[in-house]
C-alpha cells in the first residue's frame, strides 16, 4: 500500500500518496480505434505515405464523441463565465467554512498562487476527459480535483514511494484495477487508462465506505487504515452522517496529517477553480487531450509510428507516455496512439511495409563463454546500459560472462532516441504485503452498507454482546465500512494449539498399543535353506 507525501514541505500541494488495495482486476479494454482498420501492422521510417491533411472540424467531432462518448468536451464551460454561479457534484458547500478548507483556499489563491495556477493551466488539457468518463461511469465529475491534488495532472509525477502518474498508482494496486505495469510498458502513466483504474478504484471505496470523502481518505492513506479507524472510534462517530463522518474521523488522533488535509484540499482546490475570478486567477488553456489509435505489432518502434502518422517527434512521445524503451512490448500487439484524423494516413503507410522493418531493434545470439555483457553491447554499437533497456532478462554465469546461445535485442538508433531512462516499474518502496491472508480467515469482517450486529453476529455463529466485547463497541450502531473482529486471534491460536496437542496425544496413545515385535532370530550356517543351483 502506498503512503502518501506533500510535494512540498510547506506549500502543500500535491499529495502522492493515493492507492491501497483494490479488488478483483477490472477487464481492460482496448482504446477505441478511430477510423482505423483494426489489422495489427507496424511502420518504419522509411515507408512512403500518401499525403492527407490534418483533420477537419467535422473530423475531429466525430473522434472526440468516439473516444469520450460526447462532443460537449470540446466546448468546456469557461471559468470566469461558470464563476458567478457555480455547481458542484460533490459537498462543497457545507465545508468551505471549515478551518481545513479555508487554510488551503488561502493557500491556493496567495502563496502558493502561481504553483497551483500552472496545475489548473496543465489540468485545461486533460480534465474534459476525466470529466467525460467520469460522468460516463455514474461519478461526480468533480473528482477531477483529486488528480490535480495528486499530481497536478502530471502524467509522469514520480513520488519518494514509487507511485507514478496523474492518478499516484502503485503498481500492485495499478494492476488489481486492470493496467499493466511492467518493464515495457506503464499505463499509470497514461491519461485516459489511470483515469478509468482511478474510477474503478474510487467505485469501490465508495461502495465499501458509503461516502465519497472517506473513499478519497481511504485512496490516499489506504483502506485499512480508514476501515480500522471507523472500528476504533465507532462511538465517537455515533451520529455523524455522510460526509461527516469524515470530517468526524479526521479530528481523531489516528490517521496521518497527509490524509486529514486530503480531502480539504480537494475541496479548496473545486471552490477556487470553479470561482478563478474570486480569486484573481487568470486559467491559461492548453488544447484538449485527444487521438486516434491503430493496432501495431509486437516491437514496433515509435519512430517508425512518427514517420507513417507525419505526426511530430513531440506528439507521438506525448500520446504515448505508457511504452517506456521506445517500442512497443516485444510480446504482444497494442493500441498505440497518434493525432486525431491520421488514422488512415497511418493505416496505409503500414500496409505498406515488408515484415522484417516493423521492429525496432534486430536479434544477435551470443556466442562462446569469455564473452561480458559490456564488449557484447560494444559489438554491436550500442552501450552496455542501452543494450541492458532492450533486454531486461541478460543471462550471466557467476563471474559475469553472457551464457552462450542465448539471443539478444539490438536496439535501432531511433528506437534508443525514444526510450526513457525511468527505473523499474516493478520496484516500489512501499509494496503491499505479499500474503495471500485474507481478512476473512484472520476473523475480520468488513461492515456492509445495511448489515446490523445482530445479522454479523448469526453470520459467525456469535452473540451480540460477544461482538461488542471483541470491538469495544458500546451502542449497536455499525457503519459501512467498518472492520470488526469477529473471533479473537487468541482462541485461533489457542484452538490450533489445543488441535496440535490433541493430535499429538493421540498419536501416542496409538503407538502404545502397538506391541513391539521381537527381532527375528539369527540363521546360523546350519539353520540356511540350501538353494540349489539355477539351471
Amino acid at each position: 500500500m502506498k503512503l502518501p507525501f506533500h510535494f512540498a514541505p510547506v506549500v502543500v500541494l500535491l499529495v502522492t500518496g493515493a492507492c491501497g488495495r483494490a479488488g478483483q482486476a477490472a477487464p481492460v479494454t482496448a482504446p477505441a480505434p478511430v477510423a482505423a482498420k483494426p489489422t495489427p501492422m507496424a511502420a518504419t521510417v522509411t515507408a512512403p505515405v500518401p499525403t492527407t491533411d490534418r483533420a477537419t472540424p467535422d473530423e475531429v467531432v466525430s473522434t472526440v464523441v468516439a473516444v469520450f462518448g460526447d462532443s460537449a468536451v470540446l466546448n468546456p464551460i469557461d471559468s470566469a463565465r461558470a464563476a458567478d454561479d457555480p455547481i458542484w457534484d460533490i459537498d462543497v458547500r457545507s465545508y468551505e467554512t471549515h478551518d481545513r478548507v479555508e487554510h488551503y483556499v488561502g493557500l491556493f489563491s496567495n502563496s502558493a498562487k502561481e504553483r497551483f495556477l500552472a496545475r489548473l493551466s496543465r489540468g485545461t488539457r486533460y480534465e474534459p476527459m476525466i470529466r467525460a468518463k467520469l460522468q460516463a461511469s455514474g461519478m461526480p465529475e468533480d473528482l477531477t480535483y483529486l488528480a490535480l491534488i495528486e499530481s497536478g495532472y502530471d502524467p509522469h509525477a514520480y513520488s519518494r514511494a514509487a507511485a507514478v502518474g496523474m492518478w499516484q498508482f502503485m503498481s500492485g494496486t495499478a494492476r488489481d484495477v486492470g493496467m499493466r505495469v511492467d518493464w515495457w510498458m506503464d499505463e499509470r502513466r497514461d491519461p485516459a487508462r489511470s483515469t478509468d483504474g482511478a474510477i474503478r478504484f474510487l467505485r469501490d471505496l465508495q461502495k465499501q465506505f458509503g461516502s465519497l470523502y472517506l473513499a478519497a481518505a481511504a485512496y490516499n492513506g489506504g483502506p485499512g487504515r480508514v476501515a480500522r479507524g471507523l472500528t476504533r472510534f465507532a462511538s465517537e462517530l455515533d451520529g455523524a452522517e455522510g460526509e461527516d463522518r469524515f470530517f468526524a474521523l479526521a479530528e481523531q488522533d489516528y490517521l496521518r496529517a497527509e490524509t486529514k488535509n486530503y480531502v480539504p484540499q480537494i475541496i479548496a482546490a473545486a471552490l477556487v477553480a470553479k470561482m478563478p475570478a474570486r480569486y484573481g486567477l487568470v486559467i491559461d488553456s492548453l488544447p484538449l487531450y485527444g487521438y486516434d489509435s491503430v493496432l501495431v505489432t509486437p516491437g514496433t518502434s515509435l519512430a517508425h509510428l512518427v514517420t507513417a502518422s507525419g505526426a511530430t517527434k513531440a506528439e507521438v512521445r506525448d500520446l504515448n507516455p505508457a511504452i517506456l524503451r521506445g517500442i512497443t512490448p516485444p510480446d504482444a500487439s497494442i493500441w498505440a496512439r497518434i493525432p486525431v484524423g491520421l488514422a488512415d494516413r497511418t493505416r496505409l503507410a503500414l500496409d505498406s511495409l515488408p515484415e522484417g522493418d516493423r521492429r525496432g531493434y534486430r536479434m544477435a545470439s551470443v556466442s562462446g563463454s569469455t564473452t561480458t555483457p559490456a564488449g557484447f553491447a560494444d559489438r554491436h554499437g550500442v552501450t552496455l546500459k542501452q543494450l541492458r533497456w532492450f533486454n531486461p532478462t541478460i543471462k550471466t554465469t557467476k563471474k559475469g560472462r553472457l551464457l552462450s546461445g542465448q539471443s539478444l535485442r539490438i536496439p535501432s538508433d531511433v528506437a534508443i532516441d525514444f526510450a526513457r531512462e525511468i527505473p523499474d516499474p516493478r520496484i516500489e518502496r512501499y509494496g503491499g504485503s505479499s500474503s495471500s491472508t485474507t481478512l476473512t480467515s484472520r476473523g475480520i469482517h468488513v461492515v456492509k452498507r445495511g448489515e446490523s450486529l445482530g445479522a454479523i453476529a448469526k453470520r459467525y455463529g456469535t452473540t451480540v454482546t460477544r461482538l461488542k466485547s471483541l470491538n469495544g463497541i458500546k451502542g449497536s450502531r455499525v457503519i459501512a465500512g467498518q472492520t470488526l473482529r469477529v473471533r479473537t486471534s487468541t482462541a485461533t491460536a489457542s484452538s490450533t494449539s489445543s488441535a496440535k496437542k490433541a493430535s499429538a496425544k493421540k498419536s501416542t496413545a496409538k503407538k502404545s498399543t502397538v506391541k513391539k515385535k521381537s527381532a527375528p532370530p539369527k540363521k546360523t550356517a546350519s539353520s540356511k535353506k540350501k538353494t540349489p543351483p539355477k539351471k
